[in-house]
């Protein structure tokens, strides 16, 4: 339910940079006043920073349940590969209670990192025995509930996934859970729509898993169900994923979509690691978001976007939790900029210019590209949604700091310990770094993982 209130800011972070004394009024959920260089009122709370709260562009909710259970070495090898296969085991006794209680701890926690909305990309929608629900929609609804009854933002990405490899080969008994005909996912796709409803800002887009699960004739079904809303896929996130689409079609994948679809603004590539200089540039003048994952693309082995490349032909890009092994905005923005420090062998890489703020462009940067993923407007400014995140200014590591210099104390050094508050459309969901329902929300969570992995 939209809240309302009066806070006041020390110092806010706003789209033209920062501003002092910031008094912001919130009615009915949104920004509906925004004054600068204002005096407290006596019915203002006050706090310290504010920061217009990150989208998380790309998760798998229920991934959360597995995180650490798949750091075992294998008798070959590890990869992708054989992670996905741990996946399936764990996914395979998990009904729609286990999906609502798992999501509901990968929500609160992404709050109490920074995160305002998700962008759900939801694959896992049937029984374990692959049949349908009774409602089709029924996982869905369950995110929906998760999100409810945490206070985040959702962007809802119904997946379509109805083969094992390029060319249409046959699905495995491992996917049974993901698996749609075009007629049925718009079927689900309809129903989702109205387990959302309830949330009040959801969004619904659609999401072709992959040109590995999805031909290209079914592709070209899907994309009039999204209308303006995100498209979201994944694509060349490893190695075999290239070299089997270069047998498949004789194009990478990146460049096979590029040429064959009509990739735009509306879309999200997500991961999109693996691509030469001209599929690079190529996909940074569609207008389209790079989706990036660093924790889960470190933890998988997937290897190192070219980022450099790709800011230098004006590409924009956002950053996602994608497996949830581990839920933190700030680590995420910080590995991203590490990872190509330890690549290219030099230091504040994403900082396009001379004397700019690392922090900042990473900071700025995810919030823009995030916020056009999802299909928000992402921001502190008047008649948006008042999705505010406060920070501790007795932090030791953002003392003495003051404008960008901030953000970069924030993700270089305090990272998510430096959270005190966070307002998700006008409702406090975090306080002292703590949301508001951790102690009944992970005690759920315990029993129902106690019980999975039992």
């Amino acid at each position: 339910m939209p809240h309302s209130a009066s806070l006041h800011f020390d110092l806010a972070l706003l789209p033209d940079g920062w501003a002092s004394d910031v008094r912001i009024d919130i009615a009915d959920g949104l920004i509906a006043r925004l004054e600068r260089g204002a005096s407290p009122t006596a019915a203002a709370q006050r706090h310290s920073i504010a920061l217009p709260g990150l989208p998380n562009l790309h998760s798998h909710a229920f991934q959360r349940g597995m995180a650490g259970l798949a750091e075992t070495r294998g008798p070959s090898g590890d990869s992708f590969w054989t992670w996905r296969e741990v996946m399936y085991r764990f996914l395979a006794r998990m009904g729609p209670d286990e999906m609502q209680a798992i999501a509901a701890l990968a929500y609160m926690e992404m709050l109490e990192a920074g995160f305002t909305r998700v962008g759900e990309f939801h694959y896992l929608h049937h029984a374990p025995d692959g049949r349908a629900y009774a409602d089709p929609a029924e996982m869905s609804a369950r995110l929906a509930a998760a999100a409810q009854d945490t206070g985040l933002g959702l962007t809802l990405l119904p997946v379509f996934y109805a083969h094992a490899g390029f060319g249409g080969q046959a699905p495995g008994e491992g996917q049974r859970r993901f698996l749609c005909s075009p007629d049925q996912y718009a079927v689900l796709h309809e129903a989702a729509r109205g387990a959302v409803a309830p949330l009040g800002d959801a969004v619904v887009g659609i999401a072709p898993h992959s040109l590995r699960a999805v031909t290209p004739k079914e592709l070209g079904h899907l994309l009039p169900l999204a209308g303006e809303a995100p498209i979201h896929i994944h694509i060349a996130e490893q190695q075999r994923e290239v070299e089997d689409c270069l047998s498949w079609s004789g194009q990478r994948p990146v460049a096979w979509l590029l040429d064959h679809m009509p990739v735009d603004r509306r879309w999200c590539l997500v991961h999109a690691t693996h691509m030469t200089l001209n599929e690079t540039h190529h996909m940074a003048q569609t207008g389209a978001i790079a989706g990036l994952c660093p924790i889960t693309e470190a933890n998988l082995g997937d290897g190192l976007f070219p980022m450099e490349d790709y800011l230098a032909a004006g590409g924009h890009y956002g950053i996602g939790s994608d497996s949830n092994v581990r839920i933190d905005a700030t680590e995420e923005l910080r590995l991203l900029e590490y990872g190509q420090r330890l690549s290219r062998q030099g230091r504040n890489l994403l900082a396009r210019e001379a004397g700019a703020s690392t922090g900042a462009a990473l900071y700025n940067a995810s919030l823009r590209g995030g916020g056009q993923a999802l299909g928000v407007e992402a921001g502190l400014a008047v008649g948006l949604s008042a999705d505010i995140v406060s920070l501790k200014g007795d932090h030791p590591s953002l003392t003495a700091r003051s404008g960008d210099a901030l953000l970069d104390g924030l993700i270089f050094s305090a990272g998510r310990e430096a959270v005190d508050c966070v307002w998700r459309r006008g409702r406090m969901v975090v306080a002292d770094g703590r949301h508001v329902q951790r102690d009944t929300i992970t005690a759920s969570y315990r029993s129902t993982l106690a019980k999975l992995l039992a």
